[in-house]
């Protein structure tokens, strides 16, 4: 049965996915949440909250499920509870962990595990944001996660920010070095992550942007109000950035898509380090094997596919 906005699981659903995000800091995961219930190859069975202030995210990712008619899928927590006013909280408003219907799961590690340990086919983790608790939970048990493949949104490998020619030192690896070290450490069946060079590309605007930002769909009417909360209460956009017009980067939205599809990308195996400063460097002697997204094949193919998607019209 669909769920209210026609984002409900369908027996389509083949792929089993976990998304462990830290949701509530940049908007992308947000896009990425929604894009991920639209894509009906992939069955949501848990969002795992990473990072600092997991009630806050949590309480966003549940109000986002909640509407898409998808109360069905766990939300779990990470062991920090700090208290933060993030950036979407103006869209959170007063709703509360409480006024979920579906599950609140207070363990997110062990929830992680008990995901993967459940599951008959083995388990897609979209990892799109710096992951402690999904180190920890591969420092505890790494067996388990034989069952599973990663796909993350990591690194910076030959481009950086915006495609400038020099690679950074990329968020969600600077942000806890060792944690994605530990993930690439873990027995997955497969690793994927895209890195700058592909996923910080993503820019929708003319009329793939326009085709969601005026849609009466709820899902993307959600998404474009959160962006629209989400862009004054950040520093790091540029001064008169234009909602209306142009979104910003959609990062995260490419790990979702490679989940089932890497149709649109070029995909190399490099042996990757990181560094304590959170640096991802080709390694020859000391590189773990990684399969990266390293390039476009059809960019602007990819960005009609998420305008279609989130305002279900595909």
């Amino acid at each position: 049965m669909l769920g209210a906005c026609g984002a409900g699981p369908s027996d389509l659903r083949s792929i089993p996915v976990i998304f462990d995000t830290d949701i509530g800091g940049d908007v992308d995961d947000t896009w990425a949440l929604y894009y991920l219930l639209r894509c009906p190859q992939l069955d949501l069975k848990l969002v795992a909250t990473e990072g600092s202030a997991t009630p806050y995210r949590a309480r966003l990712t549940a109000k986002l499920l909640q509407l898409a008619g998808r109360t069905d899928v766990p939300v779990s927590l990470g062991p920090n509870r700090d208290d933060w006013d993030g950036p979407q909280s103006e869209w959170i408003g007063d709703y509360q962990l409480t006024d979920y219907p579906g599950a609140i799961l207070e363990d997110g590690v062990a929830a992680i595990l008990a995901a993967i340990e459940s599951s008959e086919e083995p388990v897609t983790v979209l990892s799109v944001g710096p992951a402690p608790v999904l180190a920890e939970a591969i420092r505890q048990r790494p067996e388990v996660f034989r069952n599973a493949r990663l796909i993350g949104m990591f690194g910076s490998i030959d481009v950086g920010y915006g495609g400038a020619g020099e690679p950074v030192a990329e968020y969600n690896v600077v942000a806890d070095p060792g944690a994605l070290r530990t993930l690439l450490s873990a027995p997955w069946r497969d690793i994927l992550l895209t890195p700058l060079d592909t996923c910080g590309l993503i820019v929708l605007d003319g009329e793939d942007y326009q085709r969601v930002y005026r849609s009466a769909d709820p899902l993307a009417r959600a998404t474009i109000e959160n962006y629209e909360t989400w862009l004054p209460n950040v520093d790091w956009m540029p001064e008169g950035y234009d909602p209306s017009q142009v979104s910003s980067t959609l990062f995260d939205v490419l790990a979702v898509e490679l989940a089932y599809n890497d149709s649109h990308v070029e995909i190399e195996t490099l042996p990757i380090t990181v560094t304590d400063e959170g640096m991802t460097l080709v390694d020859e002697e000391a590189g773990t094997a990684v399969r990266c997204a390293m390039a476009w094949r059809d960019l602007e193919g990819f960005e009609q596919k998420i305008a279609r998607l989130l305002t279900k019209e595909a």
